[in-house]
């Protein structure tokens, strides 16, 4: 049986939900994957009103829809990171407040607890997420950066998010964190780290994204080769690498869509990620979940991303075999006898 193709609604959030779910229904999408902001999932709503989510569930089903995740990206990166400026744009006012940056923190910790509790109630097992973190911006070792350095940031983490996991534990419902540059794991040591930091805490786990690992040279599929029993969901998105002498692998502080880049976000099917290898290696590690198609394409309409997005992604589906094509021999050999 193929797993599902749903479409995460990040990049859709300025457009009214059922207008989203339309578009998703007759694009062929077997479902949505809900943000957090927007119009699409309110977390105070689904907290404060006990038939906000049996409406989403409705809406969707209207359209033909399932949702097997919900993603609360933007306030989860506020829960570890170091607050500034940027993060009013990102957050919700009743999280922001005064900006106060450990007021912040606490009112995102909060908001993720209640997140795994609204996930709870919508039915979902699945919420992903950022976690932010204090240490990401001391990347590059220098001024010289001692282990016990890095090592707070982890005690950070785990400060934080153990409180936060213990409900998604309670609730029954995963955390997915969306391993991704500015995060506390950006690659497979990194989210190594972060597991034992949690002290390799069962309701944590992974939101595997090709996108954000190619261009840093690490192969996506020995990532979930890595962490077969921690694939918590995946996200389908692409990127192309465009390195050529000049343009830098960190991006130069150029905007996405410069083509002056050295790597970029491209529609699915259109970069650099070997997509065959990711199902494959899905397929060895059991995991049965939603194939998630994140758009993203600073050249390309988003209609038109959506559509060429589910059609290659059903395409490059690779149903696992419940035998070995040679043991179709064996059976002739026996009949054979």
């Amino acid at each position: 049986m193929s797993r599902p193709v749903t479409i995460f609604t990040g990049q859709w959030a300025d457009m009214p939900l059922e207008k989203m779910a339309a578009i998703a229904s007759e694009i062929g999408y077997d479902g949505l994957e809900l943000a957090c902001w927007g119009d699409h999932f309110e977390v105070d709503k689904a907290m404060e009103d006990d038939d906000y989510c049996q409406s989403r569930i409705d809406l969707l089903e209207s359209h033909g829809l399932s949702c097997w995740a919900i993603s609360n990206h933007l306030v989860g990166q506020a829960v570890c990171d170091r607050i500034d400026h940027r993060h009013h744009h990102i957050l919700p006012d009743r999280i922001w407040g005064h900006g106060d940056a450990e007021g912040v923190k606490e009112r995102a910790i909060e908001e993720m607890k209640n997140t795994a509790r609204a996930a709870a109630r919508l039915g979902v097992p699945v919420v992903n997420g950022f976690t932010g973190s204090s240490i990401w911006p001391d990347l590059y070792f220098f001024p010289p950066t001692p282990p016990d350095h890095v090592k707070r940031g982890y005690d950070d983490f785990a400060n934080r998010w153990g409180p936060i996991l213990d409900v998604f534990k309670e609730v029954g419902v995963k955390f997915a964190l969306e391993v991704h540059p500015s995060e506390i794991a950006y690659d497979i040591y990194t989210a190594e780290a972060a597991l034992d930091a949690v002290g390799h805490h069962e309701a944590f786990g992974f939101n595997f994204d090709p996108s954000h690992l190619i261009w840093q040279g690490v192969d996506p599929a020995r990532f979930i080769d890595r962490f077969p029993d921690r694939i918590f969901h995946c996200h389908m998105k692409d990127t192309r690498i465009l390195q050529d002498g000049e343009r830098s692998i960190l991006g130069s502080h150029l905007q996405f869509g410069d083509p002056r880049r050295g790597w970029d976000f491209v529609s699915v099917g259109r970069g650099d990620v070997d997509f065959d290898q990711i199902i494959r290696a899905l397929n060895r590690a059991g995991y049965d979940g939603p194939l998630s198609v994140e758009w993203e394409d600073s050249a390309m309409d988003r209609l038109q991303g959506a559509l060429e997005s589910c059609e290659y992604v059903r395409g490059v589906e690779i149903v696992a075999p419940g035998q070995g094509f040679e043991d179709a021999y064996a059976s002739d050999a026996e009949a054979g006898s």
